[in-house]
């Protein structure tokens, strides 16, 4: 905290809860462990106080600039914000010149953090080269755009790209946590009650956003009258008023959550896209976690179209990497495109049906011994067994293929899978009873 600000600035009173829980110290920074837990590149340079310019790409409200505020201090650097949408070149310059004379008098570093770096334009990133090259300033840039299309190549090659993770409802839960349990800047010091259910719908009506979480929880606990000798309820009621619109039911951990995604699943495979998109709504705008859903999606794809439409599971997967990519709120399309499809396709569960045949007969053989002809001749002992002797290499023949004998002897001839006249696994059907009437 810097020692001559105004007692107002230091005092909290008056400030959005948002802005008074703001991390104080890097540890308390919660759903990026990935580039600031122990040992990472950043708390690497950190720790040394040998910090470099970097990038922070990630959605809103996932502490962007409370982290770069946190890395100066921790850094023993000045930090000075701008925003490329109030700044130009003339800002740039005077922070720049400011930071050089800081240096030169009194021995301490500058990151300049600019967020939405990517609305500065090529001559405005451009002003800042010389200045990143010279050490002038650390440059921590803030951008919800992917730097590789949006900074330019110079500047984004003396700078390093850390990628911020949406936050999930754990550390969104975890934030409210301590804003209702925080005497301080919190709303401990407070007469309110908020059960565990309540915190978690908040959590998931944020959508991956800190900011959204604490402001729509300060918004909820103006709601209760507080009156002496009394304790206020935060309750679902108070939420919906803090929200404007009603807050769905749905507890991700209970029967509810389970019945929603048994509809989806069976709404995709009963063919029915319109009950499908609309089981996919309850999910989202419940805030059901968005990987669950895709996860779920690469499954279905997978387990009951099959090879019925063999690029059903590549557009599953396609779906699933644009919503981690994407994240809220536009995630909700590719899910969208994703299920609508699916629930169109062709269906066939033979893939899973010949696994679980396979794995019954494994479960009742053990584990048989793989036949010589199919085992390598790795060693000069192995040759001298026998293996691969005789060994029929298909690609050798008419068509690609040879009578071969491919399982063990005990269950030879035994039939796993058995593909269905459903979309293009009827052609792969037609192909391996062409194959098998010739090895007879």
């Amino acid at each position: 905290m810097d020692l001559f600000a105004s007692a107002a600035e230091r005092s909290p009173e008056g400030k959005p809860l948002a802005e008074r829980m703001r991390p104080r110290i890097l540890e308390e920074v919660v759903g990026q462990e990935s580039i600031l837990g122990p040992g990472t590149w950043l708390r690497r340079a950190v720790d040394s106080r040998r910090l470099g310019s970097i990038i922070l790409w990630g959605p809103p409200g996932v502490g962007k600039t409370t982290i770069g505020r946190l890395l100066a201090g921790a850094s023993g650097a000045r930090f000075v914000p701008l925003s490329a949408v109030m700044s130009g070149v003339k800002d740039v310059r005077l922070a720049v010149a400011e930071a050089m004379e800081r240096r030169n008098l009194r021995g301490q570093s500058t990151v300049l953090f600019i967020d939405e770096i990517h609305r500065f334009n090529k001559s405005q990133q451009d002003a800042l080269l010389p200045h990143v090259e010279n050490g002038a300033i650390i440059l921590v840039g803030a951008t919800t755009e992917n730097p590789s299309f949006e900074v330019n190549a110079p500047l984004l090659s003396r700078a390093k790209v850390l990628v911020l993770k949406t936050l999930g409802p754990e550390a969104l839960r975890s934030l409210i946590d301590r804003a209702m349990d925080d005497k301080e800047r919190g709303l401990g010091g407070r007469q309110l009650d908020c059960a565990a259910e309540i915190r978690d719908q908040i959590a998931h009506e944020a959508g991956g956003d800190a900011r959204r979480a604490l402001n729509l929880l300060e918004s909820a606990a103006a709601v209760p009258e507080e009156r002496p000798g009394e304790r206020g309820i935060i309750d679902r009621a108070a939420v919906e008023q803090a929200l404007q619109h009603k807050a769905i039911l749905y507890d991700k951990g209970g029967d509810e959550h389970y019945a929603v995604v048994s509809a989806f699943i069976k709404s995709m495979r009963g063919s029915d896209p319109d009950a499908a998109v609309y089981w996919l709504a309850r999910m989202l705008e419940a805030g059901e976690d968005l990987m669950f859903v895709a996860r779920r999606i690469v499954i279905f794809a997978a387990e009951d179209v099959g090879n019925a439409d063999p690029a059903a599971l590549g557009i599953a997967i396609a779906a699933m990497e644009a919503t981690r990519f994407v994240g809220l709120p536009e995630a909700y399309l590719p899910l969208t495109q994703a299920t609508t499809y699916l629930a169109c396709a062709p269906k066939s569960n033979a893939s899973m049906t010949a696994f679980l045949s396979a794995r019954a007969a494994v479960q009742e053989h053990g584990a048989l011994p793989v036949p010589a002809h199919l085992r390598n001749a790795s060693s000069s002992l192995g040759a001298a067994l026998g293996h691969g002797r005789n060994y029929k290499y298909p690609h050798d023949h008419a068509g690609h293929h040879v009578n071969e004998v491919y399982l063990p002897e005990v269950i030879a001839g035994r039939r796993f899978f058995s593909p269905s006249d459903e979309g293009a696994e009827k052609a792969l059907g037609a192909r391996l009873h062409r194959l098998r009437t010739r090895s007879k």
